[in-house]
């Protein structure tokens, strides 16, 4: 008796403690229609209009807060733990537990506040007092010929479409508008894109029939686009394996900064798509009660000049006067006499050009992709650049006269020292540019942080990357070069250009460090590994229960098609990043999938750019000799013809073709070695095109994965693309923009040509069947 006493006490104590939010959902009554014989439905009835099939969303009032008596009637995710709001009725329009929704005996749907005024669009009207307001499976509310998805608040659902609507993020600060604009403070444009509609399956669709893909594309997950409070609008998919947390796969912005509104007037927002920004005041101003306001006021042309900020943008847009420019002094005269210019942006290569900032400075952003620096005007008087100037002014001289005075006795002591002075002032001169850029480490700090360089987690042409953790906790890559030709300023402009590579598959830069003979850089740390782990796992010796050898494959995760495609496309715009949208041309030079690394998520990263030759892009260069990997390299780099970016676009074709078979390329060999059935490429070909067989060249780990009808054409596109990629001439490939539209299926793909076996061979060209060796 006793027991069965202690039973009843245990199972009452948990039916009357139940977690809030379930206790909450076992109390409301639900129902999948609300019509007239439900009317009226309060506030306090605890009562919720479900989807009827999924169950997946509900409707209803919803109490702000415990503390205070106001509702809102909004649209929720009901089975998760956060029950997140995707719409509301009348964006912010509260309501008390006297307002009431009612069914009028004309067939009217109206929500009356307490004064009995009806808040609920007029439209809402019904043909007769048998209508029912529902609420369908993908989160729209529909009463008659009224629906929540033509009234949006700051969320849009896979497969609503944007129409003429509008999102309002719910700070009201932002606005994406149904001209595809982001907006902040009702006029000023900062992003623009030409959206229609999140797919069900992560994809979102364009008005011009393209896409882009969230990260998790075609994964089966909950989805919502959302313009949050901090201006950006993001995907979010539902992780339900991470105690339902929503995860970010897709966002507009990259750079938060660059998002207006960030910080006020006069100030500059610093930070990255990684760390959070914040706002700082530039030099001749002071924060006095959360504002930027200036030291020292200015009152005419004589009485002003112009401190260099590097890398720093003001953006506003109706404040600014852009023009063409003869050369940086007529920019800099038309600044001083306008009494209004607070300053202006010069870009100091290709087309000059000069912006004036008038009245207010606005927007500003520090960002290494920037093109112009900002020169800010301040009073003559102002001492925040001068003092440190001719404070190092007058050590380094002071330093020069006392080493010279020692003669010839010391001058081995004085190159060392000044040698010494020389790279401190390097470091006070990149202390003068805003935080958030990279970092100058010394070669102490990255071996304490590497613990002796000994972690090591990749090997590359360049050097040898070691694993590290710094003091903040960072985990980062360190790259440590070997073989780096030039000197010290070479080294120092190539660093410069890789730090203002930016691009969501680019891996990202975060420092260097450049003391004596030690030349090495610091990545963030993408913590899968590289894509040849998991398209080529390899074989590892492990002991079994008796002892004995044996071996093993690598165990991770085998990436299915949709997972391979995301990767490829992403990849491809990466190259197309470097190759078309950089400043500097910038040729990789050694594609292959040691070089593309994976996040937790499978974003793709391209890892070892900007370290080969650079050329501008209207050059063709001839490398002094052969950079890369066998088995990846086009066939110019042999022939000795110009090196050009084509040749990244062949090795991205052997590439696909290996993400597509799951074969290394110079791994594969057929018997028959007096045929080309040997040469990778080639035999693909015939099986493609000939055969009719695409099935035979898939990895055969994840055949059974494949449906035709699901996966053909995504697989076709990557084949085909491949094999154009793959083509002999160098100006028969498509560039690598082509090459990402190819992949989307934005542009048609025509069937290519054969892709022929080109050798390193003798004297005359050619090596026998018996001892191939293709590039």
């Amino acid at each position: 008796m006793s027991i069965f006493y202690l039973l009843l006490l245990f199972f009452s104590f948990f039916l009357c403690n139940p977690s809030s939010s379930t206790a909450q959902q076992q109390q409301e009554q639900s129902f999948s229609a609300f019509n007239i014989s439900n009317s009226p439905w309060t506030p306090t009835q605890n009562r919720i209009l479900v989807s009827s099939n999924n169950r997946t969303f509900a409707a209803g009032f919803r109490q702000l807060s415990t503390s205070q008596q106001l509702y809102i009637f909004a649209i929720w995710y009901r089975n998760i733990t956060d029950r997140t709001i995707v719409w509301s009725l009348g964006r912010n329009s509260t309501f008390s537990p006297s307002s009431s929704l009612v069914i009028t005996p004309s067939g009217a749907l109206q929500l009356n506040d307490s004064t009995g005024k009806n808040l609920f669009p007029s439209v809402a009207v019904g043909k007769s007092n048998s209508s029912s307001l529902v609420l369908q499976d993908n989160g729209n509310l529909v009463f008659e010929n009224w629906e929540s998805f033509n009234f949006p608040t700051d969320t849009f659902l896979p497969n609503q479409l944007m129409n003429n609507n509008t999102l309002v993020s719910r700070n009201g600060k932002y606005i994406f508008n149904n001209s595809k604009d982001l907006i902040f403070n009702e006029t000023d444009v900062y992003w623009s894109i030409k959206f229609q509609s999140l797919a069900s399956d992560g994809t979102l669709v364009k008005d011009n029939s393209a896409s882009w893909m969230s990260a998790d594309q075609g994964a089966s997950h909950l989805r919502r686009f959302t313009l949050d409070d901090d201006g950006n609008l993001r995907v979010y998919s539902l992780d339900p394996s991470v105690n339902d947390t929503w995860r970010v796969v897709w966002k507009a912005v990259q750079e938060p900064c660059t998002i207006y509104g960030t910080c006020g007037p006069n100030s500059i927002c610093m930070g990255s798509e990684r760390n959070s920004p914040y706002c700082i005041c530039p030099p001749g101003f002071q924060n006095i009660t959360g504002e930027c306001k200036r030291k020292i006021p200015f009152t005419g042309p004589k009485d002003s000049k112009f401190l260099r900020l590097d890398y720093v943008n003001f953006s506003g847009g109706s404040n600014q006067t852009d023009r063409q420019a003869l050369n940086f002094t007529v920019c800099e005269s038309g600044c001083l006499a306008n009494p209004s210019c607070l300053g202006f942006g010069y870009k100091f290569t290709g087309k000059q050009y000069c912006v004036h900032q008038l009245d207010r400075l606005l927007y500003g952003y520090w960002s290494p992709a920037t093109e112009t620096a900002m020169f800010l005007r301040v009073a003559k008087t102002e001492t925040d650049e001068s003092n440190f100037t001719a404070r190092n002014l007058a050590i380094l001289i002071t330093l020069f006269v006392i080493e010279l005075s020692t003669g010839a006795l010391f001058f081995w002591a004085f190159v060392k020292k000044y040698i010494k002075y020389r790279d401190m002032a390097h470091t006070l001169g990149l202390e003068l540019l805003p935080l958030g850029g990279p970092k100058r480490f010394t070669y102490a700090e990255l071996k304490d942080a590497t613990k002796d360089f000994n972690d090591v987690i990749g090997h590359g042409g360049f050097g040898i990357v070691y694993k590290g953790v710094l003091p903040d906790q960072r985990v980062i890559a360190v790259k440590r070069l070997k073989n780096v030709g030039g000197g010290e300023a070479e080294f120092w402009a190539e660093v410069t250009i890789i730090a203002r590579m930016h691009h969501l598959n680019l891996v990202r830069m975060w420092g260097f460090c450049a003391e004596k003979s030690h030349k090495m850089l610091v990545y963030e740390y993408v913590p899968n590994g590289s894509l040849a782990k998991f398209l080529f796992p390899n074989p590892s010796l492990v002991k079994s229960e008796d002892g004995n050898e044996g071996e093993s494959v690598e165990t991770r995760p085998i990436l299915d098609w949709s997972v391979r495609y995301r990767i490829a496309l992403g990849v491809a715009r990466a190259i197309a990043y470097l190759h078309e949208e950089c400043l500097e041309w910038v040729i990789h030079c050694d594609i292959k999938p040691e070089n593309i690394l994976l996040e937790d998520d499978f974003c793709p990263k391209v890892s070892d750019f900007g370290l080969a030759k650079l050329a501008k892009k209207e050059d063709k260069v001839t490398m002094s000799r052969i950079r890369g990997t066998r088995g990846y390299l086009a066939p110019e780099w042999v022939k000795n013809e110009p090196i050009t970016a084509k040749a990244d676009v062949y090795s991205f074709g052997m590439v696909l073709l290996e993400i597509v078979s799951g074969t290394r390329n110079f791994d594969f060999r057929r018997s028959s070695l007096q045929s080309e059935d040997w040469y990778f490429p080639c035999w693909a070909f015939e099986k493609v095109y000939q055969q009719k067989r695409v099935e035979d060249i898939l990895d055969r780990r994840i055949m059974h994965y494949y449906d035709s009808r699901q996966h053909f054409d995504m697989v076709d596109r990557m084949v085909k693309t491949a094999m154009w990629c793959l083509q002999d001439r160098a100006e028969l490939r498509p560039s690598m923009g082509k090459v990402a539209k190819m992949l989307e299926g934005t542009v048609e793909i025509t069937e290519p040509g054969k892709p022929t076996i080109f050798y390193l061979g003798d004297e005359n060209g050619h090596l026998g069947p018996e001892d191939p060796k293709v590039l």
